[in-house]
């Protein structure tokens, strides 16, 4: 986002299935470009009705909430920033989204305080550039936040140092899009 505009998102498909969704002006607040999403929604259609997902990062609440109206059974929102936050409680209300519970937290802090919760689905989109991605991968996987055979996906900026992923996570899927670079992983 630039400058002091707010921003929309559309929901690509499922039971909200082009509902517009308004988020705030925020530095580093950028929700994944729809044929991005409509991207990995297509290769996870199979796996989201019904799923547990995570999404860190939440920011515009994009991927979960796309995740929650494509049938997940339960989406966790996890999001720092108290101005996103509450822009993302906002459009879980005008949803009556039952099935979407938000965290206001730090990603890292939530993550390894919060023990018990295994998740199939994960979106991580941290901020570009800070250095989060890897820390992360290996803090869900050693707080054995992930399900059996989740799948995982990271996105990160084009020209940011690869993936430093954990040994029993295999790349899927990969593609670029712009200055995006998106990946989907799975547990071995």
């Amino acid at each position: 986002m630039r400058g002091n505009e707010a921003g929309s998102l559309r929901i690509i498909a499922g039971k909200w299935r082009s509902r517009k969704l308004a988020f705030p002006a925020q530095e580093n607040l950028r929700p994944t470009p729809d044929r991005v999403r409509e991207t990995l929604f297509n290769w996870l259609q199979a796996d989201v009705p019904g799923s547990r997902c995570l999404d860190l990062f939440a920011g515009s609440g994009a991927l979960g909430f796309e995740a929650a109206s494509r049938g997940a059974a339960e989406v966790v929102m996890v999001e720092q920033n108290r101005t996103a936050a509450s822009a993302l409680a906002q459009n879980t209300e005008l949803l009556a989204a039952d099935n979407i519970e938000l965290v206001v937290a730090d990603a890292l802090t939530w993550l390894t305080h919060n023990p018990g919760r295994e998740f199939d689905l994960v979106f991580l989109d941290p901020p570009y550039k800070a250095g989060l991605l890897a820390e992360c991968c290996k803090s869900l996987e050693s707080g054995q936040r992930l399900a059996e055979n989740a799948k995982i996906y990271a996105e990160h900026a084009a020209g940011d140092d690869e993936l430093l992923v954990p040994d029993n996570w295999v790349c899927l899927k990969h593609r670029r899009a712009g200055q995006v670079v998106y990946k989907l992983f799975s547990r071995r």
